[in-house]
């Protein structure tokens, strides 16, 4: 059994959790993560490189004897970082887990997205691409909806780019307000789009741009207030499986969103390896595509890995080396529960450097630490997602009874979390 060196690029709870998975794998030598944080690192070895800096990146997989590194977050991999590597000498043996640059603009670019979903006959949204010369088809379009209106910034937004406003005033607003850069270039496009009502789920394969393998499906909570209300964030929790995702629906997205993405890629040559996710809305039984990413979700991901089965190291060599045909997805039967907490004033402006105490007093789950550091021994906040405590279970009542009771052992000054994740 051939072992391998793999080097994970992000800091987030995402990549905590990935971490923990991938230390559990027979097949890993040695795990390191770039940056990392004070969590990754009971996994592996923490390196001070910005996943941005592909030189750097580069450097480190040499001098660490790197065979596979996987993309954690979307910015490298819609920059392009696994083209730099197929066409830089030094590491172009490396695997990489991720899609190419252009691939990567399902994320990186909602409008090219929507018009993939268009030219694949993907189920999506009705909506039209505005930019600064097109913003007076924008109001017209925005009159001729009913509220709630959609926006969203079609480049990426450290996930805030998407707003949900309940007049044409307000809408009107908005779209003038990202068109003059309220979300810097990333606004430069503005999708609007039809509002869709049901109930949003998420899906995630990994593929290696023929084969496609299911992970266990999640639902997560973006709104930062109990009952679904405030602003939009990073997401609050997660839980998995999904109630509403039977059979009878997951036969549909299989048949009508996933292998017509994974048709759509080698039709239009757009290599592609790694995580696909997407967001999707139950509409009367009927799958529509809110929005695609091209890695894991956060926190979808500290759900879903704690009930893959499947060695997760075998399945991303397999990914990146074209044989994720000859791999099988085993999941777990029991159900899991993932409740983040927060800094106090997240998402807006919050207060970094409180003393986290409680992480030791957790009793069968699992804490995957995300906006945190050390300072003389001491774990500190550091983010406004600072950590996510998840639990498996027989039952979800269970599994969030268990969540609910740790993520009361945990303090510091200021934490929220929400308390009706799963209801």
């Amino acid at each position: 059994m051939n072992k391998l060196n793999i080097l994970l690029l992000g800091s987030g709870g995402r990549e905590c959790a990935l971490a923990w998975k991938m230390a559990q794998s027979p097949r890993l030598n040695h795990l390191f993560i770039a940056p990392g944080n004070p969590g990754t690192a009971a996994y592996g070895t923490n390196l001070s490189v910005n996943p941005m800096d592909f030189e750097a990146v580069a450097r480190a997989s040499v001098d660490h004897d790197i065979h596979l590194v996987v993309v954690g977050s979307e910015d490298p991999l819609v920059a392009g970082i696994a083209d730099y590597f197929h066409s830089t000498p030094a590491v172009q043996h490396v695997l990489v887990v991720g899609p190419s640059r252009a691939a990567a603009q399902l994320e990186g670019s909602k409008a090219f997205a929507k018009q993939f979903m268009l030219r694949h006959n993907i189920p999506t949204a009705q909506h039209i691409t505005i930019t600064q010369a097109t913003r007076d088809e924008g109001l017209k379009f925005l009159a001729a909806q009913h509220p709630p209106y959609v926006l969203k910034a079609s480049g990426l937004a450290a996930g805030k780019g998407v707003l949900i406003v309940d007049t044409l005033d307000e809408a009107r607003t908005q779209l003038l307000d990202m068109l003059n850069g309220k979300f810097g270039s990333a606004g430069n496009e503005v999708v609007i789009e039809q509002f869709l009502t049901g109930e949003e789920c998420s899906v995630f394969v990994v593929t290696d741009g023929r084969d496609w393998r299911l992970l266990p499906v999640a639902k997560d909570y973006k709104r930062v207030g109990e009952g679904n209300t405030g602003l939009n964030t990073g997401g609050m929790g997660s839980i998995s499986p999904v109630p509403m995702a039977d059979a009878e629906f997951m036969r549909k997205v299989r048949d009508r969103i996933i292998q017509p993405t994974i048709d759509g890629l080698q039709q239009e040559q757009l290599p592609y390896c790694g995580f696909i996710f997407f967001g999707l809305m139950n509409m009367g039984g009927a799958p529509y595509v809110i929005e695609y990413n091209v890695r894991l979700g956060d926190p979808e991901t500290q759900s879903v890995l704690p009930r893959l089965r499947t060695d997760l190291v075998s399945l991303l060599e397999a990914s990146a080396t074209g044989r994720l045909g000859q791999m099988d997805v085993s999941e777990d039967p029991r159900a899991s529960a993932t409740v983040i907490v927060t800094a106090g004033g997240y998402p807006e402006a919050y207060r970094k450097g409180d003393i986290i105490t409680g992480t030791d007093q957790v009793d069968g789950s699992l804490v995957f630490q995300a906006g945190t550091r050390t300072e003389g021994g001491t774990l500190l906040t550091n983010g406004g997602r600072v950590l996510a405590v998840t639990s498996l279970a027989a039952t979800p009542a269970a599994a969030l009874a268990m969540t609910y009771a740790n993520v009361g052992r945990i303090h510091f000054d200021g934490c929220y979390h929400r308390r009706d994740i799963g209801q």
